[in-house]
């Protein structure tokens, strides 16, 4: 059956199992009518927008009598005498199954290596960012693509770094608690509070999900050494899919342990160093070789992760794929802990001050942000 409204040019065809609209030559829905019946605007509480329909109470098998358009909204009767449901046909348009549901957070990525050089990573100034909506915006999309960005024109105070992350959302809260000081440090319980290099990682890959974004906040840096390093993963990770596809793999499909433990604290969790989306596209790395716990996988299985595991570990440190910086005080970097691998060179505590305060906030909370304000 075919129903064609002249007010409005919907096609509508009713088949066995769904409903399949045309909105033009480009936009064509097919909707299941076990997934109408489901999503029924009847079935949801009216203020909270909340899912109060009872799956288990509609037939899997369930047939639509008729579906006609009146006027900018599709009815649907229904052949069990359960009555009509009415649904809005720019939002079943928006929602067409099989097309994901377009989302303000979703920015994209933009891969990069050294040639982005300190001078291309983005950049916004404080103050702007924590007045103005818009420019929080921006800089937070920046942030996003390219899972960097440097902050300028902090006040000299531990609170100045905290206040940017709260402009996003919560902050996350770890076993080296909400906050943390990055100095050397006697009786150190991680190799960050030594004056010693730390090579390109992922922080607290130790954890059951690892933090998103990471706040560095430069208080003093005037000793000797101590430059920033960091690296996209996810550049690395999409090189060495093309260089070497079974390494790879290898890196996608099998887990490792990770841990962290001192008096007080045993942390620890199994992590792919790369994990990707449904479309094969990488969304995660973690990588922590100091974090590592004994390789416990099966015997046959170590030559060709080894390989994989060495060859990944040797791009982080080529210099096609580092960048390094020397922040200053009153900056503060900010970068996806799951995306941009992160290090230090050396310091000599002897000749000068370094002191970075850091903080986290969680990817939902940063993606709850742009999506707000995309409002």
């Amino acid at each position: 059956m075919t129903v064609q409204t002249p007010s409005a040019p919907v096609q509508i065809e009713l088949a066995d199992t769904l409903v399949r609209l045309t909105w033009d030559q480009d936009t064509v829905g097919d909707f299941p009518f076990i997934w109408l019946r489901e999503n029924d605007p009847a079935g949801f509480h009216p203020q909270t927008q909340e899912r109060m329909t009872d799956l288990t109470a509609i037939a899997l098998d369930i047939k639509a009598e008729s579906a006609e358009q009146i006027e900018s909204h599709l009815k649907v009767s229904w052949a069990d005498g359960r009555g009509d449901s009415l649904y809005d046909l720019a939002w079943l348009r928006a929602h067409r199954p099989g097309q994901r549901a377009a989302d303000a957070a979703d920015t994209g990525f933009i891969s990069w290596r050294s040639d982005l050089s300190a001078a291309g990573i983005p950049r916004a100034v404080a103050e702007p960012v924590m007045q103005e909506d818009a420019a929080l915006q921006d800089w937070l999309v920046a942030t996003r693509q390219y899972g960097l960005s440097i902050i300028e024109g902090l006040a000299d105070s531990t609170e100045a770094g905290m206040d940017v992350a709260k402009r996003i959302g919560f902050l996350r809260e770890t076993n080296f608690g909400v906050t943390f000081e990055v100095k050397s440090k006697p009786n150190p319980n991680n190799l960050a509070y030594t004056p010693v290099a730390l090579p390109l990682h992922t922080d607290l890959t130790n954890q059951e999900l690892p933090p998103g974004f990471q706040f560095l906040h430069c208080l003093a840096n005037k000793a000797e050494g101590g430059e920033s390093l960091f690296c996209d993963g996810y550049a690395v990770a999409e090189d060495l899919k093309t260089m070497d596809p079974d390494a790879f793999a290898a890196l996608c499909d099998i887990s490792i342990p990770f841990r962290f433990h001192d008096e007080t604290t045993d942390i620890r969790a199994r992590k792919r160093v790369i994990t990707c989306d449904d479309n094969g596209d990488v969304i995660e790395i973690c990588f922590n070789a100091h974090l590592a716990d004994f390789l416990d996988i099966a015997p046959e299985q170590m030559a060709r992760y080894y390989r994989a595991y060495q060859m990944f570990m040797a791009m982080t440190r080529d210099p096609k794929y580092v960048l390094d910086l020397k922040l200053k005080a009153g900056e503060m970097v900010v970068f996806d802990n799951r995306r941009v691998l992160h290090g230090r060179s050396a310091f000599d505590p002897n000749t000068g001050r370094r002191h970075l305060h850091g903080c986290y906030v969680d990817r939902g909370e940063f993606e709850n942000r742009l999506r707000i304000l995309a409002r």
